[in-house]
């Protein structure tokens, strides 16, 4: 038997309590269904036990609190909702329990913003991590020392395990059913819950909105330019002649600001134009090329296919209604 211990933090999203115990037990079902024994015992872990969340419109019952749970196989830390470094805080006792367990041989997994709570356990150190793309600056800015791969719906290193945004941690505990059974099991429970088992990236639900959480205003008035001039085919000389800043200089403060250099940014400005033209316009692709400052068909093509992982046929296949219709 394998015990999953599902965390249960301080301001804890729901759901993401709720389905991986689902998920687990459900393939319990499934193993016994094939007169097989079941292979997981799932216990809910909290500080306390019992942990109100959503505001305190909900409460969950944990099973046991960590003086009494298990010795773990794998450790689930679902998302965490409102402030993250503020959830960080209220579940700090959760960390040296958690590394705790993962030297005496458990893994970890962590689903969405969950993968705040793993990383202040220093365990992500050094090592690739996902979570929500929304969130990703955040989570650069509090764990520069972690590899963020925010594009990934799942990454695994060295026992532990992290997931994309929102419902992408649905493939997470698809691969770990699939890693502590067969694939055969991981199909099943793929059709039973009606996921598409082999999506690996998040980069086509991804809305970029420009790292502007930082204290350099004369960067944040560069990025304002740009974004104001998107179709226009702006060099990064002129952006330091505009700005009266020299070009090593101003290349070093953008990248510490953004966390892109100047040219990436202003290819994901044009290429978020693009995706939102693509998704409610009746445009052709070259019409949309050439509006947000490309002439060259095949590098706009493998621009956008690099940023959000579909070309932009199948991007505008994807989400525009109108064109489906």
């Amino acid at each position: 038997m394998k015990n999953i211990a599902i965390l249960v933090p301080e301001t804890a999203v729901v759901e993401a309590v709720a389905d991986p115990r689902y998920m687990f037990t459900a393939v319990n079902e499934f193993l016994k269904s094939q007169g097989q024994q079941a292979l997981f015992n799932v216990q809910l872990v909290g500080l306390t036990k019992e942990v109100k969340v959503a505001d305190g419109i909900f409460t969950i019952h944990a099973d046991t609190i960590l003086k009494t749970a298990r010795k773990p196989d794998l450790i689930i830390v679902p998302a965490v909702s409102g402030n993250l470094e503020n959830a960080v805080k209220l579940n700090k006792d959760f960390l040296p329990w958690i590394t705790q367990q993962y030297k005496n041989g458990a893994e970890v997994a962590s689903l969405c913003l969950g993968a705040f709570i793993l990383a202040a356990t220093g365990l992500l150190d050094g090592k690739k991590c996902s979570t929500h793309w929304l969130f990703a600056n955040e989570f650069r800015t509090m764990f520069p020392a972690v590899n963020l791969v925010d594009n990934k719906i799942v990454t695994e290193q060295n026992g532990l395990y992290t997931s994309g945004g929102a419902n992408s941690y649905w493939n997470l505990l698809l691969h770990l059913v699939e890693k502590y059974t067969n694939r055969e099991l991981a199909i099943l429970a793929s059709k039973f819950f009606v996921l598409d088992i082999d999506r690996t990236s998040q980069s086509p639900f991804t809305i970029f909105k420009g790292q502007k959480i930082h204290e350099d205003d004369e960067i944040k008035k560069v990025q304002e330019y740009i974004e104001a001039h998107y179709a226009s085919k702006i060099s990064v000389d002129e952006l330091c002649e505009k700005f009266a800043i020299g070009r090593r200089t101003f290349e070093r403060r953008f990248k510490k600001a953004t966390n892109n250099s100047i040219v990436e940014y202003m290819q994901r400005v044009k290429i978020e134009a693009a995706k939102k033209q693509l998704e409610t316009g009746r445009k052709t692709v070259n019409e949309v090329m050439f509006e947000v400052g490309y002439n060259d068909i095949k590098a706009f093509r493998e621009l956008f296919k690099k940023i959000t992982g579909l070309s932009p046929v199948d991007y505008r296949n994807k989400y525009n209604r109108n064109l489906a219709a």
